[in-house]
Order: structure tokens, then sequence, then C-alpha cells
């Protein structure tokens, strides 16, 4: 399971990666209305043109909040959440969100578990990696046309 730390460092690594500087964060509890309060704070920076939230139901407050501000999603500001939170296809718009493999996550537990109870004094073995998954849906865009001084932002 990707946790939020991992999360973190891999929107840091992705930001490096295109040579991109690392804008503000605004911390949430994972909750819409922490995501809500943040996509009050983004609203009202015409420079932010992409959220990524560390959680589907922050990015749904994100949206109600850009929204509701005037903000377009995704003409202005593209937003991305994650866990494909099974409400993410039915909001509007539908939400782009990095699905991970929660019966693959699931099974995999259950296996070390199983391990740890029938051989508890063999360590246990690395727990396999599962695969993560960018579904695209319309919450995202190609920005808008960029001027200097154009910046993105992220809660989590």
């Amino acid at each position: 399971m990707v946790c939020r730390q991992d999360r973190l460092e891999g929107w840091r690594a992705a930001l490096r990666a295109h040579g991109l500087p690392e804008p503000p964060i605004i911390e949430g509890d994972w909750s819409p209305s922490s995501g809500y309060a943040a996509g009050r704070v983004l609203a009202g920076d015409s420079d932010v043109t992409a959220v990524f939230a560390a959680g589907d139901n922050m990015a749904i407050g994100v949206i109600r909040a850009l929204l509701e501000s005037g903000r377009r999603v995704p003409e202005d500001v593209s937003v991305v959440g994650f866990d494909d939170n099974p409400v993410a296809a039915s909001i509007n718009p539908p939400l782009t969100t990095v699905r991970q493999p929660f019966d693959a996550a699931a099974q995999e537990g259950i296996k070390l578990l199983v391990h740890a109870i029938e051989r508890p004094h063999v360590d246990l073995p690395p727990a396999a990696d599962q695969p993560v998954e960018l579904v695209v849906r319309s919450s995202t865009a190609r920005p808008p046309r960029r001027t200097p001084g154009r910046r993105r932002a992220t809660c989590g």
C-alpha cells in the first residue's frame, strides 16, 4: 500500500524529474472538509493550475471549493486524487486518481500473517510491492497557457 509519506515522496520525485520547483504543501486530514478548506486557499491563487491531493476525499473537497470560487475544473485547475474511491467516477467532473490494488494488498497481508503464525521464529519475507495505476478522468486537462511565475500546488 502506498502510504502518505510514499505519496509525498512520489510527488516530489515527479517534480524533480521534470525540473519543477516544489510548491508549498497544504496539510489536510484526508477528509472532504479539509480538502475544501485547502481548495478555498488555492482558489484565491490564480497561479495555481494543478492540485495533487493525497486522497480522493480531499480532492473532492478541493473541486467543490474551486467550483464555488468560480475556478473551472479542469480548464483552470486540474485535480488528481489518490485511491480511486468508488465515488471518484461519479462526481462532476469525474476525478482523475491513482488506483491501488487493495484486494492484492489484502491477499499479501494475509499471506504474511499466515507465515508469521505458522513459522513464528522465521523472519517474514519482504512484502511484495503492488503496482498502482493512473485512472484518467475528466478532472484533468492540459494546463492553461502559462505565464512566467505560474506554479502548481498540492494538498495532502
